[in-house]
Parts: structure tokens; sequence; C-alpha cells
């Protein structure tokens, strides 16, 4: 078949696609006959563009506004208030689908075709995730494309400084990696709200920050049995989605470096699961309420962590260069006391141009992974009292006696 039907034939079920949408949407502007066509009449306008020039797309595109306009008039003068304007975006835009299969990508015609008519279908789920965000959390939103979209393309992207290892964007760039894990977990705990039980709030307080989540549920702990029951819980499961961070983390930053990381990481992780998974099993039927949890997206956290990521990472090289192994093995325990993330990612980015931490790297993850649990057992004794420290020190110990061992024999597999 030539090509030329083909993209007819993209063009034809793409329209179909939109305009089965809005027939039974019950638009009234355009529907099931109306979208082909005019999805149809894009790829004939650029075909013709080929030959006898731009002009005639854009012609095509004003007879479409035009329809649109002469539409709009009738309604008005048959008092039809009821005549909205996405069906009129979706009209333009389905035209413009129509001419890029011609001059354009033909995966982006079908992405862009497709995606329109889920937003056309799912307007009421659309709108219900509009009403349920608050001022804060389209705050956050908005806060997280700062830190994006405006922050992070100005910024220079070349190291500067000793050891030749810091560089502004990368920095920054880690920096927009976890705020948006962070703000995931966020709007991901306004859905499911206050009363997201003990297994999905670990697993939400995991995804926003787990130390934070051991001071909250540290907190609340300060009460009956139950309570420190659930909290431990809930604390240990946000503790092994740290594990999963760190996984994904260094899959973006340094795919290769998952060969010798992954599996220490696993098995740290289901050294931290298993217990957990027990002791909910017992506290499961314990109701507990999740805390608010603070806006992940704010400038201050998102520059408190640039700081400490850029700081990991000199100290990392300084180390490597003056003190060898121990020196390395001091730095990850220091920064992995109070989060995991700038460390991991810190020791992705040396892997890139280091031979001996791509091979010896899950060392450093490991000691830190063992310095966090530590430390939050330390708040959970400061915070929460000694029943809570007791129950956390045992469950916390398994993965640490695991850190031990992993770190005495050698990687998994040698």
């Amino acid at each position: 078949m030539e090509p030329v039907f083909v993209q007819l034939g993209f063009a034809l079920l793409l329209g179909l696609l939109v305009g089965l949408q809005r027939e039974h949407a019950e638009s009234g502007a355009a529907g099931l006959r109306t979208f082909p066509l005019i999805t149809v009449l894009g790829t004939a306008a650029a075909m013709l563009g080929q030959t006898f020039g731009g002009w005639i797309v854009a012609a095509g595109l004003l007879g479409i506004v035009a329809l649109i306009g002469v539409s709009h008039w009738l309604a008005f003068r048959q008092e039809d208030t009821t005549r909205g304007t996405t069906t009129d975006a979706a009209m333009l835009l389905m035209y413009c689908v129509g001419a890029l299969i011609i001059i354009g990508p033909l995966a982006a015609a079908i992405v862009i075709g497709g995606a329109t008519a889920i937003l056309l279908q799912f307007k009421p789920e659309l709108h219900h995730i509009a009403r349920r965000l608050g001022d804060a959390d389209l705050k956050a939103i908005m806060q997280f494309v700062l830190i994006t979209c405006i922050i992070l393309p100005v910024l220079p992207n070349k190291t500067y400084g000793p050891f030749d290892v810091l560089n502004p964007y990368e920095t920054w760039l880690m920096v927009v990696l976890i705020v948006g894990m962070s703000l995931g977990g966020y709007i991901a705990y306004k859905f499911f709200g206050r009363d997201a039980g003990i297994l999905l709030g670990g697993v939400l307080g995991g995804a926003i920050s787990s130390t934070a989540t051991t001071v909250s549920y540290a907190r609340l702990s300060k009460g009956t049995v139950a309570t420190v029951a659930s909290s431990s819980v809930v604390i240990m499961l946000a503790s092994v989605v740290v594990y999963v961070r760190v996984l994904f983390e260094i899959t973006v930053v340094a795919p290769e470096f998952l060969r010798t990381a992954a599996l220490p990481v696993l098995v740290m992780m289901l050294l931290t699961l298993v217990p957990a998974l027990v002791l909910w099993l017992r506290a499961r039927r314990h109701r507990t309420e999740t805390p608010e949890p603070e806006n992940p997206t704010q400038l201050k956290s998102a520059l408190l962590f640039g700081l400490m990521y850029a700081v990991v990472l000199f100290a990392l090289a300084a180390a490597e260069s003056f003190a060898g192994d121990q020196g390395l093995y001091a730095v990850a325990g220091l920064s992995g006391l109070t989060d995991m993330d700038a460390i991991t990612l810190s020791t992705a980015r040396m892997v890139r141009s280091d031979p001996l931490v791509a091979a010896d790297g899950w060392r450093l993850i490991v000691v830190a992974a063992m310095a966090n649990m530590v430390f939050k057992a330390g708040i959970a004794g400061v915070l929460g009292g000694w029943r809570l420290l007791v129950r956390i020190a045992l469950l916390f110990a398994i993965p640490i006696a695991g850190g031990v061992v992993l770190l005495w024999v050698g990687h998994p597999v040698w």
C-alpha cells in the first residue's frame, strides 16, 4: 500500500476516534462525521502544501476558524447557552494533527490524537481532581514548575571548583528529581486522605520523606500500645520505600551502576520488608490517622537539598583523593544519617567517571542505609518514648545485621 493511503488512513482513524467521543458526549457542534472530515482536511492541505506552499495549510486553518465562528453565531441567534469551547479547540487541534501526519513525525500525530480523545473522555475525572486539590496543593505544583521550568534552564551546565565535580545544572537536576518524587507522594496523599490506613500510610510516607514520616509517627505514638504498633509498621514501611527510591535514582542517573548496586539494595529492602509485613499482619486492624505532610516543593527545602547534594559530592571526591576508602565510608555514614537521596545520587554521579566507585559504590549505599536506620531509631526514641525505641531498634537490627554481613563477605554474587 502506498504511504499516502496509510497517512490518510491514520487521519481518518484519529478523526473517528475523537469524533466518536464527541458524539457520545453529545457536544452538538461536531461529532462522528465532522471530526474525520476535519482531520483528513488537514492531511490533504499538508499534501497540497508540499507542492503549492504552506499557505494552503494556513488557509485551511482559517476555514476551520470561520466554520467555528459561524456555528457560534447560529447558536447565539438561537439563544443556545450550552455551547462550550472544548469541541472548538478539539476541531482546531485535530486539523493540525491531520497536517502533522504529513509534515511531522507520524508517531507525534498519533500520540496527540489519542491524548486528545483521552482528555475529552475523562472530563468528570479531571474536574474531580481539580476540585480535590486545594490552594496549598496548587501552590506546591506551581513551585515545582518554578524549580523545573524557570530555575533549571538558566543554570550553567559546566563544572567548577576543585576535583571538577560541582556542576550547577546537574546539581539542580537532582533537586528536580527528588522534589518530583516527593511531590508525587504528596499529591497521592491528598487523594487517599487521612484514613489511608497503615500500609498505604507507610508507602506514601516513604514516597514523600521517610525521615519526616518517622518524626510524625513517633510523635503520634505517645499513647496506647496500639499506636506504638501501628507507628512502628508505618516507619518500617516508609524505610522500605527508601530502597525503591534508591533504585529509581540509580536507574535515572547511572543505569550501569545497577549491575552492582541492585542486588545489595534489594537484599537490604527484603530484610526491612519482611519484619514490616509480619508486624503489619498483627497491627493491620488498628486504625491510624495519617499526619498532614509538609509541602515538599518549598524553595528553601530545594535549596537545602541542592546544597547537601553538592557538599556530599564534593566530600566524596575529596575523601577519595585524600583518605581513600575509609574517607568514603565516613562521608557515606554522615550523609546517610538524615537523608539517603544525596549520597545515592552523589555515588551514582561518581560512577560515571570512576571505575572503582562503580565496582564498590554499593558499599557506600549500604553504609548510608545503616546510618539512616540508626538515626531514625534515635528519632523514634526521643520523640516516641522507650516503647517505640525498643520496637524500632529490634526491627532495624535485622537489616542492619544484614548490611554488616554484606560489607563483610562482599557482593552477594561474588
